[in-house]
């Protein structure tokens, strides 16, 4: 077996321009933070409206940080100024990097790179903010997989310290390198973390979440009485069912059928009832209804 010496690809420049693509909540998050710390970034959608709404909630969002003391009201202004909005993938021939922050569908993703390379510049990085697909094998659909790597912010982007970075199995060490100095440019905390099903939090945080919805579905306890016993007896601010809802039910149960498939265990068998509520459109605060029910002034749980 013949290893390619790392010199045969063009050498990574400094990153200043960066692409989010997806601009639902996480990517809002990413071109939050990203322009709040420097950085141009161009924000992809589909769909103008969506790219729109996503300025609005970054706009409230920066508002919140001020009002809270995280953010110089002066920064607001000039973060705003650095990011641009659009829904053609030419405004990213001058990005260095490139975010993935679609949701959580790989042909989706496999689409979104295709676009990507028929564009973007030899050198640059392409990042996934994946939560549980694996780096190795979207690497290998692009033309770069020793420039592919795995990104995986926390939600919410602006609050999290947190970011997962995960190396395919081709990616180089000077990738690793430049996204791991930018983890530190943002302000977070990097980890990192073999490329198995789900990484480390997911793989640690959603059979908790499935475990949750087991015990309600044999009624060891309701909603209320599950959250808060985990609220109040092992100190997790936010209870498992909450937290599903605020996840999202469908990305809950995406990553569970990811740990099932890939580790062909069957404690990672997704709980009847989180497929139950999927099925029926109830995937938590995004759809209004959940384990709790938002169409209220105050969410009521379900059952």
């Amino acid at each position: 077996m013949v290893v390619e010496p790392e010199t045969q690809h063009p050498p990574i420049t400094p990153i200043e321009r960066i692409g989010v693509v997806g601009a639902g909540q996480m990517g809002t998050g990413i071109t939050q933070v990203v322009a709040l710390n420097g950085f141009d970034v161009h924000l992809l959608d589909v769909d103008q409206a969506r790219l729109d709404a996503a300025m609005e909630r970054i706009r409230a969002g920066l508002a919140r940080q001020v009002q809270r003391g995280l953010v110089d009201e002066d920064d607001v202004a000039p973060a705003l100024a650095r990011i641009t909005t659009g829904t053609d993938y030419a405004m990213f021939r001058d990005s260095e990097l490139l975010i993935d922050a679609a949701s959580e569908n790989e042909d989706l993703k496999r689409k979104i790179f295709q676009s990507l390379i028929a564009v973007i510049k030899p050198e640059a990085i392409i990042a996934t903010n994946t939560s549980s697909i694996s780096i190795t094998r979207l690497a290998a659909t692009t033309d770069r997989p020793e420039r592919f790597i795995g990104m995986h912010f926390m939600n919410p982007v602006p609050r999290m310290q947190l970011i997962e970075i995960i190396r395919g199995i081709a990616t180089q060490d000077d990738t690793y390198q430049a996204v791991r100095k930018l983890v530190g440019q943002l302000g977070k905390q990097a980890v990192t973390a073999e490329d198995f099903p789900a990484f480390i939090v997911n793989r640690i945080l959603l059979p908790m979440i499935n475990e949750a919805v087991y015990t309600l579905l044999e009624g060891v306890g309701n909603v209320e009485s599950i959250d808060t016993a985990m609220k109040l007896g092992a100190n997790h601010p936010m209870g498992p069912l909450e937290l599903a809802d605020f996840i999202g039910l469908d990305t809950c149960l995406a990553i569970m059928m990811v740990l099932y498939d890939g580790l062909n265990d069957s404690k990672y068998r997704p709980c009847p009832l989180l497929i139950k509520y999927v099925e029926a459109g109830w995937l938590g605060r995004k759809s209004k209804r959940g384990f709790y029910d938002y169409r209220g002034e105050v969410p009521v749980p379900t059952r």
